[in-house]
């Protein structure tokens, strides 16, 4: 499908590895010029070199303080003189087990999975207004349900990060800016919790598979990247304040 995205520019965080790059691959695919970023200046270049092309700029800088957030959504807009689309996917299910959090626990985690969206959202709005673009955060289907072993701060973060795409959506429609959150199940990459499962015990993620997820198979990262890169396109332009669930079929709810 052509998305009409060619020669829009476009921000993704967290963009060095995983769903991110591959977010960013895919915007690049459908002729987006996209503006990378990520914490670690060399895994970011990594991935630089890896996706090619001219269309690309990196920005290294941690989207979980709100000056930096302003910092790269102004590095970006220079970059490409305007911003069309951003794409929040900072985030991480990494965390104490149920019942162990602690007051910076919370906190470490919820900069992560929300501030990292909301200070980016606040940072790029009147760039995003400008241009009447769209907004596309990462969240997780542990934001939807109670899904049995994931950390406790990890699932309310993203289940206020659904809130917060719901109820902004109103206040920026307003403003002719569309947003909408991906919430993906289980993907596997390269360094993810699931490349190291089926390494411990390949056997047990098949029969996890088999016993929850109605498709049986764990997804790829690919796949969150087309379903982000529609939502971000005008052939989705009447979708906003949306939480689009991709995980084989394996939540309820």
């Amino acid at each position: 499908m052509q998305l009409d995205l060619k020669g829009k520019s476009a921000l993704v965080t967290g963009s060095s590895r995983g769903i991110g790059r591959a977010i960013a691959e895919g915007l690049l695919r459908e002729g987006c010029q996209v503006a990378l970023n990520g914490r670690n200046a060399r895994e970011l270049g990594d991935a630089a070199r890896a996706l090619g092309g001219e269309n690309l700029v990196q920005i290294v800088g941690d989207v979980t303080r709100p000056e930096e957030a302003r910092r790269i959504v102004a590095e970006a807009v220079a970059a490409f003189g305007r911003l069309d689309v951003l794409v929040c996917n900072v985030g991480s299910g990494g965390s104490v087990p149920p019942g162990e959090e602690s007051f910076d626990e919370w906190q470490r985690v919820f900069a992560l999975n929300l501030w990292s969206a909301t200070n980016m959202v606040e940072a790029a709005r009147d760039a995003l207004a400008a241009s009447q673009g769209a907004i596309v955060c990462v969240s997780s289907i542990c934001g939807m349900e109670v899904v049995p072993g994931a950390p406790v701060t990890y699932s309310a973060a993203k289940a206020a990060l659904n809130a917060y795409v719901r109820g902004i959506a109103r206040p920026l429609g307003k403003q002719g800016v569309r947003i909408n959150a991906v919430a993906p199940g289980n993907i596997l990459f390269e360094g993810s919790v699931w490349s190291r499962k089926l390494a411990e015990d390949a056997d047990a993620v098949r029969a996890m598979l088999e016993r929850d997820v109605a498709l049986a198979s764990l997804g790829t990262p690919a796949e969150v990247a087309d379903l982000v890169a529609w939502l971000a396109s005008p052939r989705a332009g009447f979708a906003t304040g949306g939480v689009y669930v991709l995980d084989g079929g394996q939540i309820r709810s």
